[in-house]
């Protein structure tokens, strides 16, 4: 499919009038018209909750169900999706099959631009199919103008094998609206040097896909309070982390913590049943599979 330059001049890639004299301006002067223009990120945002709400609904109903979370997107937006990806399984000891991120243009286009990836509607077709796809799992087109080929040739693939998809973009009259089931687009305004959607666009990008991991995750019980207990001690930062959460909850001292944790192969909801309800190791486990990892609900129930 042949990819057709737009005509309308669209709000990622117009003037923004705060930053027409940026490079006559002091150091100082640079800087906080960037910060300026950065306070609108959360605000744009907020405006979009209820539709960040309802995506985070339908992601938490996919994982329950065995489904994962695959983001697809070209040059900023694919990086963004593979980054957030990437920090769940330390963070939440989920498996990296669990979420899955994907760039136009493949690993080498995360760190050198690839040519024509964006342009290639068949390249997102390819993509979404290799990726192994299928109607258990929620699809995400990421594009900063929700225009880039590659994106609409992921999502439109994906509706056509009954996947359920969410686009995100910057530009409310992106075509990759027509492709989404629900589609959420903070409008951040003109970029403070034009044309690069890494900055206001990237942010917004970035602070959605934290949420929709994130309330995703805390949703199908991965957190207690908010205390990541599904962490994966994979360094001593990690390791004294989960001491502190075992300690904390639990209510013994941090070397007890230690002791729990050894004996529980360092995994912090064992632990912490393990201390709380006087169990075994192999008895904590079993306990907590009951109650699919909640780790309040395991323990409330244990209580009564």
């Amino acid at each position: 499919m042949e990819f057709k330059a737009l005509k309308k001049i669209i709000n990622t890639e117009k003037r923004n009038p705060a930053s027409i004299n940026i490079d006559i301006v002091s150091t100082k002067e640079i800087v906080n018209i960037i910060n300026n223009e950065d306070f609108k990120v959360a605000e744009a945002i907020k405006k979009e909750l209820d539709k960040i709400a309802q995506a985070v609904d339908m992601i938490s109903e996919a994982f329950l169900n065995g489904g994962s979370l695959l983001y697809f997107g070209a040059g900023t937006s694919g990086r963004l999706g593979i980054l957030d990806a990437s920090e769940c399984p330390p963070t939440f000891g989920v498996s990296s099959e669990m979420v899955r991120g994907y760039i136009a243009g493949g690993d080498k286009a995360l760190r050198t631009a690839v040519e024509g990836a964006e342009d290639s509607l068949d390249g997102g077709e390819h993509d979404l199919i290799n990726s192994g796809a299928n109607s258990n799992d929620i699809v995400v087109g990421i594009s900063a103008s929700g225009n880039a080929p590659y994106v609409l040739g992921v999502l439109s693939k994906a509706k056509e094998l009954n996947i359920k998809t969410i686009g995100i973009a910057c530009n409310q009259d992106a075509k990759l609206k027509e492709a989404s089931d629900v589609f959420i687009c903070p409008e951040v305004g003109e970029e403070v040097i034009t044309g690069s959607t890494r900055m206001k666009s990237g942010t917004a990008q970035k602070m959605v896909l934290n949420m929709l991991t994130t309330a995703s995750m805390v949703k199908i019980g991965k957190t207690y309070e908010n205390l990541m207990v599904d962490v994966q001690p994979t360094n001593s930062k990690l390791k004294d982390r989960a001491a502190r959460i075992v300690s904390e909850i639990a209510s013994i001292t941090y070397e007890k913590a230690q002791d729990f944790l050894d004996k529980s192969n360092y995994q912090v909801k064992p632990a912490i049943v393990m201390s709380l309800l006087d169990l075994s190791y192999n008895e904590a486990v079993e306990l907590l599979k009951k109650h699919n990892g909640r780790l309040r609900e395991t323990l409330k129930t244990a209580g009564e």
